[in-house]
């Protein structure tokens, strides 16, 4: 049961204005009395319960920073003699630390929040699920792996300023962030509470990036220049998109339950087709709005309505223009 707060009673200004004097350890003791009956102690997910039992941040941390030496191996550390052998060692060293901490994260599946008023039943043994998951998790690796080929790919082709792979793979934050994004999406596709978005949040912190893990994105993507970027979780990317800093792929007012809850798993963030280039601190917003394939959206545009296959979409004084880029004389040079 949950414990009524308690009045937290000041102490009265004396008629200077100054406070009676207290000593450390006195004003120490009140503070943490003080403290106490704030936190709630309940199995249950509520604003003011402790963080005890959660995945361990420096752990999953830890996790994502192997899995990058795997994905992009010499980042960090000298060529192996056996390469066969380190990739071994470092998947058993991602294994070691991502099973507890899965396991941990398994009983928010049914205890979260958003997860109490879906009635999920909890499970009868978490530690021998996070074994699934992290088994599953561990045979996308090569796919990962594959994908991110194709995004160095194309940060090369899409960056004059790109002299190298090289560079690609040491500088870009574009990289990075898609690279902790293809991890994360991974798991949290096997349902795993948490740790995607501790993930995708940390990359944020680094990049400025803030990709959501639920965003489905296709091969061949490129964020330049990368600050200020969003992208929402149920937002769909097709091949060969391009994205510039300062974009965001976003949801509208979002819909409440009876309750006044914001209703969960519906789509809310826009579908961006193949081959579409978006300019900088562009908006684009709504889980119904498609950008149809081949469009190029220019820069500073606010945008809540479809656009047909091979548009260009600028802004003028009078709003917002969608034209086709067959119109002689449009879109030259973008």
């Amino acid at each position: 049961m949950r414990r009524p707060h308690k009045r937290i009673k000041l102490l009265p200004a004396q008629a200077d204005g100054s406070f009676p004097p207290m000593k450390t350890v006195e004003q120490i003791q009140k503070t943490a009395e003080q403290l106490v009956p704030l936190y709630t102690h309940s199995e249950t997910d509520l604003p003011d319960r402790p963080l005890w039992e959660h995945p361990e941040i420096a752990q999953v941390t830890e996790a994502q920073r192997i899995l990058s030496d795997i994905l992009f191996p010499g980042k960090y550390i000298p060529e192996p003699d056996d390469f066969m052998a380190y990739f071994v060692q470092q998947l058993e060293n991602v294994a070691e630390i991502l099973q507890p901490e899965i396991a941990r994260a398994l009983p928010f599946r049914w205890m979260g929040a958003a997860d109490l008023h879906e009635n999920r039943p909890p499970l009868d043994n978490p530690d021998q699920a996070a074994t699934g998951i992290l088994n599953q998790f561990l045979a996308t690796i090569p796919e990962i792996r594959a994908l991110l080929v194709e995004d160095v790919k194309a940060a090369y082709n899409g960056d004059p300023a790109a002299l190298s792979y090289a560079e690609v793979k040491l500088a870009y934050p574009g990289l990075g962030a898609i690279t902790s994004h293809r991890i994360a999406h991974e798991l949290y596709k096997l349902d795993t509470p948490l740790i995607p978005r501790m993930m995708s949040e940390t990359t944020h912190s680094l990049t400025g990036i803030d990709i959501h893990p639920g965003a489905t994105i296709g091969k061949g993507f490129f964020i330049d220049h990368g600050t200020g970027v969003v992208i929402g979780e149920t937002c769909h990317i097709g091949d060969n998109v391009k994205l510039y800093q300062g974009v965001t792929l976003g949801a509208k007012s979002f819909p409440l339950d009876e309750h006044g809850r914001p209703i969960k798993h519906i789509q809310r963030h826009p579908t961006v087709e193949d081959n579409v280039i978006v300019y900088s601190n562009s908006t684009i917003l709504g889980g119904d709005t498609v950008i149809g394939k081949g469009t190029v959206v220019a820069g500073n545009v606010f945008l809540m309505k479809s656009t047909p296959p091979g548009s260009l979409v600028t802004r003028t004084e009078s709003g917002v223009v969608v034209r086709t880029r067959e119109t002689p004389g449009c879109g030259m040079g973008i």
